[in-house]
């Protein structure tokens, strides 16, 4: 059984650092935002996927909408506004990635509950959303109000994917993320996440506490040191796939698009299915995705492998 996988929010480019001698020399541009980069992971992994979010009509976004095209990814609720293409400029800081956003009134900032499609409601079986889509215009609305009409009725996955430089207002934006915790089925949660959310928190006390917020499946990406998952009142930490690291941009995202492809090919598409999963299988899917964020780390920008690559690495790696 298939069903379609729709993420919803932002689509930009990435401008990705380029050096020379250790200095940097320019950026090189690639297609990005988050929610897209899922989309573009679950259909390289050979689930149906569809974006939904609002295109520019500047160069940016004829390029954008090339690479929606390229990718195979159902187009049908995806928009086109006024406004320019958000640009955001990448760069390391300590080992990890730090943006520079430029996107006040872009179009994917403009997105309107009122123009999602009936469509998308009626054969959405998964959503994912999260990350800046929630924080500026009318865009984040439209993806709680999305979410609250998919509530019950498809499998919720939300990754906040918090950008703390970008918070104005932290009180509005804690309060929508309380929202979307409640909806969710599935929480992902990273490192930045937690330090914005509860600093001085350790990982085990934050997903205790989140998982009474309502999702009934907890996870927190935590690099090198693998996954930390929680369903019920059960816990489990999963290993990380050691890799020669290039860079993380998009790992947390392809993360992400390994574990909704994952249970789509087992057919899990409401909460009470990922609540009866055998816990072999969710540890199975969690490990998938796993290898699926390793193998983005191997090459630079947000570049998911496809699934024959996946199969490849595990089918190498050392047994667990």
């Amino acid at each position: 059984m298939t069903g379609l996988v729709t993420t919803m929010g932002e689509i930009l480019v990435d401008f990705l650092p380029q050096t020379e001698a250790g200095q940097l020399i320019g950026f090189r541009m690639h297609p990005g935002g988050a929610p897209f980069n899922v989309a573009v992971g679950v259909g390289r992994l050979g689930q149906p996927v569809a974006f939904a979010g609002k295109l520019a009509g500047d160069l940016f976004g004829h390029y954008l909408q090339a690479h929606v095209v390229q990718e195979g990814i159902d187009t049908r609720f995806l928009r086109s506004g006024a406004g320019q293409s958000t640009l955001a400029f990448v760069a390391m800081e300590n080992g990890e990635p730090a943006f520079a956003f430029y996107g006040d009134g872009a179009a994917d900032t403009r997105l309107e509950a009122a123009e999602i499609p009936a469509a998308l409601f009626t054969e959405t079986r998964i959503f994912h959303c999260g990350s800046i889509s929630l924080l500026r215009g009318s865009t984040p609305a439209a993806v709680l109000a999305t979410a609250e009409r998919l509530h019950g009725h498809a499998l919720l996955s939300f990754d906040p994917n918090i950008r703390p430089g970008l918070v104005d207002d932290a009180p509005a934006y804690r309060a929508l993320l309380d929202r979307l915790f409640a909806l969710a089925d599935i929480v992902k949660l990273s490192a930045v996440d937690l330090t914005w959310l509860a600093p001085g928190w350790e990982a085990p006390a934050i997903v205790a506490e989140f998982a009474q917020r309502g999702p009934a499946l907890l996870l927190v990406t935590q690099g090198s040191q693998g996954v930390l998952a929680r369903r019920g009142a059960d816990t489990w930490r999963v290993p990380a796939y050691p890799v020669a690291v290039v860079d993380t941009v998009g790992a947390g995202d392809a993360f992400s698009a390994g574990l909704l492809a994952g249970l789509a090919e087992r057919g899990i598409y409401s909460r009470a299915q990922l609540l009866a999963l055998p816990v072999a299988d969710l540890l199975a899917t969690i490990q998938f995705a796993g290898a699926v964020a390793a193998l983005t780390c191997t090459r630079p920008g947000a570049d998911p492998p496809r699934r024959a690559e996946v199969m490849d690495f595990l089918a190498q790696a050392p047994a667990r």
